[in-house]
């Protein structure tokens, strides 16, 4: 059962040198990230006078967030497994591959890049507002939520299947891509209902800097439960016990 895999992990864990150099990739991975997704919903608003709504906008955002992903995996992968994503980081806790203390460290590297990202953004852009997600007209909460657990399962299984899990062989290479190709199908599918966050990070940074906290629960539930659920099922449906776990900075 992945529950037997959960560990703590001990305290010196927390301020070892890997552990903060991992921190420090996904700070910065996070960052890079989200100013080219978020930036590129900027530039397509003002490019065509908020138009970043329509269906125009709405390809433009999802090729921006899946080559941006693409990279921000690719950068970081060898250093902390380029998660990018707290629903990523909990979906591989959950599974026994990455410490709890290790995972908070990745947490707070996470928020802080997209924090300095969108505060960058509205610096760079003269002050423009940094779009929170947003529910749209007759999307209620609860239907969101289930939007984003889909979305993130679907996200947190492909990194099980392309990066976690052992017996991915040569499928290891493709997975950046598939990371960021799943990223980019999900807003087309979801970005007209709830922006498609799959990402408690990439809506924290433009909640804070917009200050704008409308039912900004929903994009941490949401991503959270989907992202423990395909670590869960993957881990121990998929993935065999026979092999000894993997080092945190391997996967």
């Amino acid at each position: 059962m992945p529950v037997r895999n959960i560990a703590v992990g001990r305290p010196e864990e927390a301020t070892h040198p890997d552990t903060l150099k991992a921190g420090l990739a996904e700070f910065i991975s996070t960052l890079i990230f989200v100013f080219a997704g978020s930036g590129s919903g900027m530039a397509f608003n003002k490019l065509t006078d908020n138009g970043a709504t329509t269906p125009a906008g709405l390809i433009s955002a999802s090729i921006a967030h899946a080559f941006a992903l693409f990279v921000a995996v690719s950068i970081s992968a060898n250093i902390s497994g380029g998660h990018v994503n707290p629903a990523v980081t909990f979906g591989a806790f959950v599974g026994g591959n990455i410490s709890l203390l290790r995972s908070i460290v990745y947490w707070i590297a996470q928020l802080l890049g997209s924090i300095v990202a969108c505060a960058l953004l509205k610096f760079v852009t003269g002050g423009l507002t940094t779009p929170a997600f947003t529910l749209s007209a007759g999307v209620g909460v609860w239907e969101a939520v289930v939007f984003e657990i889909v979305m993130t399962f679907g996200l947190v299984y492909t990194v099980y299947a392309t990066a976690l899990d052992p017996k991915k062989g040569n499928l290891g290479i493709i997975a950046p891509i598939a990371i960021g190709f799943i990223v980019g199908a999900n807003i087309l599918a979801g970005g007209a209902f709830d922006g498609a966050s799959m990402n408690p990070a990439v809506s924290f940074g433009p909640a804070v800097v917009s200050w704008s906290w409308d039912n900004h629960w929903v994009y941490w539930l949401g991503p959270f439960i989907g992202g423990g659920l395909a670590g869960v099922i993957y881990e121990l449906i998929f993935i065999s016990h026979t092999h000894e776990q993997l080092p945190t900075t391997d996967y």
